[in-house]
């Protein structure tokens, strides 16, 4: 009797689904581009000082007070997306961020009232949103890092080249007060929108044909805390607020200083605002893809020898034009500093905690809003020109070229050996013990090497 012989399965192995990354990139662009909205600030500073009387330092403060709350709260966002998911941080920071320029615009004319909602609440609102779409970005192209955070934070600087007309033309129509309540609602949708669409990769993600090793040797994985034992942490931190102080201090007066220096008259200014948010834009995509190819401190070298530079001609710019491309390269630099920081950090501490890593390292861009601005308003009052500022700025810069030619990628974040106090104090007794090899060795030999010192 012949068998009948079964019939034969052919097993296929499904090709695993990859998610659709780019959506996500589009939704982070957005977020950054309402973020960065408030860096068309300038054209309220007069408007505000006229209208209440109060003095151009008093009104620049509520603009530092914004950014140096982006600067802390970025870091507290960080720190919050490692417990809660990104889309429920960046809806709570549409929410602040509207909502404070609603108050700012509603108080009428007290200036506290614009100092809290203005400075401090929408404030907090723009770090905790400026951090989700950056952090997700990283973790979503792990194979295009300079490239795609330049893409993303070049959305920052968007918001302003479209802010900086539509304020001007509401400011002239309603009035400077209603148009920043109306500002407030619109930036809080615009923000909490797309923070719907934030999600992290899988775990393990990698895109469909790439792997780490196929682009560069994978970077070392630094939590914060392993981070800030480094002095490569805090030698970004001071590029990244070298590069602020600048870039800040002139967008937050550029309106008014096209004004005086070239005579131009309030929507030519305006103009002039807008070329330069469109420089900050090209600066913050242009530069990070350049990083991608010649190195992240390459590229901080040269955008404080542009800086340093430009600045010791700004005074002299007696035309607009002039001006505007002077005004223009500052802001390429400040955008390229922004646009690359990210992955300049990602590749020296890993992108696994780059959140909280970046967040903190924006403390930087906060401090250099409490310094620049405020600088240049200080020597617009009592010198009645903004020469000395500009000048001390321009040789600060110059003096710190050597930072980024200094810094070198740190190594594996060491191995901490926790043992008792008395262990500790006879291994410090011990006459050619390595406490530092010791430590960084790996797991399996830690034990051995350390009975062998005590021996």
């Amino acid at each position: 009797m012949t068998q009948r012989s079964e019939p034969r399965v052919l097993e296929c192995q499904a090709e695993p689904v990859h998610p659709k990354r780019w959506p996500i990139a589009v939704a982070a662009a957005l977020m950054q581009g309402a973020i960065g909205a408030t860096y068309a600030w300038s054209v309220f500073r007069d408007p505000l000082a006229a209208q209440f009387g109060w003095t151009i330092s008093e009104v620049t403060l509520a603009y530092s007070l914004n950014l140096f709350g982006l600067g802390i709260f970025a870091f507290v966002g960080g720190l919050w997306m490692r417990r809660a998911r990104p889309r429920t941080v960046g809806i709570v920071a549409g929410l602040l961020y509207g909502l404070g320029l609603l108050l700012a615009g509603l108080a009428g004319d007290t200036l506290w009232a614009l100092y809290l909602g203005f400075g401090l609440v929408a404030g907090i609102g723009r770090g905790l949103g400026w951090v989700v779409p950056m952090a997700m970005a990283v973790m979503w192209f792990p194979d295009r890092r300079g490239l795609i955070t330049g893409v993303s934070l070049a959305g920052n600087g968007v918001g302003a080249l479209v802010a900086a007309p539509i304020a001007t033309g509401l400011i002239e129509a309603i009035g400077v007060l209603p148009t920043l309540a109306v500002s407030g609602l619109a930036l809080l949708v615009l923000v909490a929108g797309p923070a719907l669409a934030m999600r992290e990769p899988p775990a393990g993600y990698s895109p469909p044909g790439w792997a780490p090793s196929d682009a560069r040797p994978a970077s070392p994985s630094f939590t914060l805390c392993e981070a800030l034992r480094t002095p490569q942490w805090f030698g970004l931190w001071g590029l990244l607020f070298l590069s602020s102080t600048a870039g800040l201090a002139l967008f937050s007066h550029a309106a008014p200083m096209a004004r005086e220096l070239t005579g131009a008259g309030t929507l030519a200014a305006a103009g002039a605002v807008a070329i330069m948010s469109v420089a900050n834009v090209v600066g913050r995509l242009g530069w990070a893809w350049l990083s991608d190819l010649v190195g992240r401190r390459l590229v901080f070298t040269a955008m404080l020898v542009l800086l340093a530079a430009v600045l010791r001609l700004l005074p002299r710019a007696d035309e607009l034009a002039a001006f505007a491309a002077l005004a223009a390269v500052v802001m390429l630099c400040f955008g390229g500093g922004l646009g690359t920081m990210p992955a300049f950090a990602a590749d020296y501490f890993g992108p696994k905690h780059v959140g909280p890593i970046v967040g903190l390292l924006m403390t930087a861009q906060g401090t250099a809003a409490l310094f620049g601005p405020l600088l240049l308003a200080s020597a617009r009052e009592t010198s009645g020109s903004y020469v000395p500022a500009l000048s001390g700025l321009a040789a600060m810069l110059a003096l710190a070229v050597v930072l980024p030619l200094a810094l070198r990628p740190p190594g594996r974040p060491a191995v901490v050996v926790r043992v008792p106090a008395a262990t500790r104090i006879a291994r410090s007794l011990l006459p050619g013990t390595n406490r530092f090899a010791l430590a960084s060795s790996p797991p399996g030999r830690r034990r051995q090497e350390l009975e062998s010192c005590l021996e």
